[in-house]
Order: C-alpha cells, then sequence, then structure tokens
C-alpha cells in the first residue's frame, strides 16, 4: 500500500493529472489522521477492558487482546507515515514499512485465529475445552509473534530493494490462506447452527444455538473485514502487474480501505461487551 505511494515507477499513466492526485492525497492524510486519533484510543480503551476483566476475561479474549496491540501499531504507523511525508528520510521510510507488517500480516492473523477458535468451540467442543488454558494461547500467540516480525522484516527489505512484485505476490497468498481458513470456519458454523444435537431440551438447545449465533456472527464479522483489507489491495496489485500501469488513485483508495477495516473487530469486541454506546459517549 504505502509501499507503492513511495515508489512511483516511470510508466505512471498521464491520464492521472496533478489535481487529481493532489485531491486524492489530502483524502489520504485525512485518513491517516483519522486512523490515528480515533483508532489509537479505541485499542487502548479495549486492551484495557481485556486486561481489568470485563467481558469474559483476559484468557477467553487472549487473541482479541493482540489484535489490538496490532491496532496500536498500525496507529502509530499513521503517524510515521504522515512525518514521511513531509520528510521522506529513507531511513523513516523504511520504518513505516517493517511496522506496516504487524498490520498486513498481524491483523488477519490473529482474527484467523479468532475465527479458528470459535470453529472448534462450537464443532469440536471436547477439544477445545482441552486447549482452552491460557498457556496454549500465549504458546499459540508468541509463535504467531515470531511470524509477524519476520514479515516486518521482509515488508522492510521489499521496500529497499524495489520488489514490488515479490510484495504483492507474497500479500495475495496469505490472503488467499486466510480467507480459506475463514470461510472453512464460516460455512462449518453455519451448518452446526442448522442442526441440533440429540435428545436436548428447548432451553438448553436455545442456549446452544445463541453461542453458535454468537460464533457465527463474529466469524462472519471478521471475514467481511479480511476482504475489506486484502480485495481492493490485491486487485489493485494484480492489476499493476499484468498492466505494467502504476494508478496512484487505486493504490489510494485500497489504502483507505485496508484502514477503515480496523474498526470491524474493535466495534464487534464493544458492541459484545455492551461497551459501544459508552466509549462513543466518552469520546463525545
Amino acid at each position: 500500500m504505502e509501499l507503492m505511494a513511495n515508489v512511483t515507477p516511470p510508466h505512471t499513466p498521464a491520464n492521472i493529472t496533478l489535481s487529481s492526485f493532489w485531491q486524492i492525497d489530502i483524502l489520504e492524510i485525512c485518513m491517516l489522521t483519522f486512523n490515528f486519533i480515533s483508532l489509537l484510543p479505541t485499542n487502548a480503551y479495549v486492551i484495557w477492558l481485556i486486561t481489568i476483566g470485563t467481558g469474559s476475561g483476559v484468557a477467553s479474549e487472549f487473541f482479541n487482546l493482540n489484535l489490538s496491540v496490532c491496532g496500536i501499531f498500525f496507529s502509530v504507523n499513521a503517524l510515521l507515515i504522515l512525518v514521511s511525508k513531509w520528510f521522506p528520510f529513507q531511513s523513516l521510510v523504511a520504518l513505516t514499512q517493517f511496522f506496516l507488517g504487524f498490520t498486513v500480516t498481524g491483523h488477519p492473523l490473529f482474527q484467523c485465529l479468532i475465527c479458528v477458535e470459535r470453529y472448534l468451540a462450537v464443532v469440536h467442543p471436547v477439544t477445545f475445552l482441552k486447549y482452552k488454558p491460557l498457556r496454549y494461547r500465549v504458546i499459540c500467540c508468541t509463535a504467531a509473534w515470531i511470524f509477524i516480525v519476520a514479515t516486518c522484516l521482509f515488508c522492510m527489505f521489499s521496500f529497499l530493494s524495489f520488489t514490488i512484485n515479490m510484495y504483492i505476490w507474497f500479500y495475495s497468498l496469505q490472503f488467499l490462506l486466510f480467507l480459506s481458513i475463514q470461510l472453512f470456519c464460516l460455512v462449518a458454523v453455519l451448518r452446526a447452527l442448522k442442526q441440533s444435537g440429540p435428545g436436548e431440551r428447548g432451553r438448553e438447545r436455545e442456549e446452544e444455538n445463541q453461542m453458535k449465533r454468537r460464533a457465527f456472527y463474529i466469524i462472519r464479522g471478521t471475514t467481511a473485514s479480511l476482504f475489506i483489507t486484502y480485495v481492493p489491495f490485491i486487485a489493485t496489485g494484480l492489476h499493476s502487474l499484468a498492466t505494467h500501469q502504476f494508478i496512484q488513485i487505486l493504490w489510494s483508495i485500497s489504502y483507505i480501505c485496508f484502514m477503515l477495516a480496523g474498526f470491524v473487530h474493535l466495534g464487534l469486541y464493544l458492541h459484545r461487551t455492551r461497551k459501544l454506546f459508552c466509549f462513543c459517549s466518552q469520546k463525545n
């Protein structure tokens, strides 16, 4: 995203006028500013709610906690990108690429882990109870953070070596992997929602269906967020590879969609803990 904005090929289409570029650049700056002043306190608020035990506790919300930490990095990166627009030092721009990995990989990865967790809770409850203790989530998140840091390094070195094609193909394959896992979880939970267990009483059946519906809504929301995050970026990247044309407006729109998707999991968590309107009133 921002990597492409900082590396403009000489064959930029002539129909992209300076006026249209300036307008979309102003929109991008506004979105980066909005990202920093809104996502930073919102993610901090979610982290605070999880650590004080609001909702289901730290153990059950551990993946959401890590997801919000990635959101903090994304907000900080928005500030760094704004600074790099006025002070385009190579070291500063390379740092923005490093921080970009926390969101480009970290955000969908922890969303995917949340979907897998909900899938196990509904479809394989015995396995879910076996790995429910916090230590298993810590092990899983440790491995995830190692992979994320490696991706951050990849983002930075891709920028320094101008390997744009490798950059696009890597995240295209990553998107397809995460999307396939989340769609599988979504379909499996939907099938389980339509089935009732044998010998269940009416009240027990309603409570289980409520749990399944909640899991279905969570997975559906994270899958929609993944679409908003990746589809514009991947489509624009593949178009650039196929046509060898760099269209600044498309990349800017893709980046805006990428930023807007960061609000989805925050809204889901705040709505689930009934803190959404409380947070809005606190901000106002």
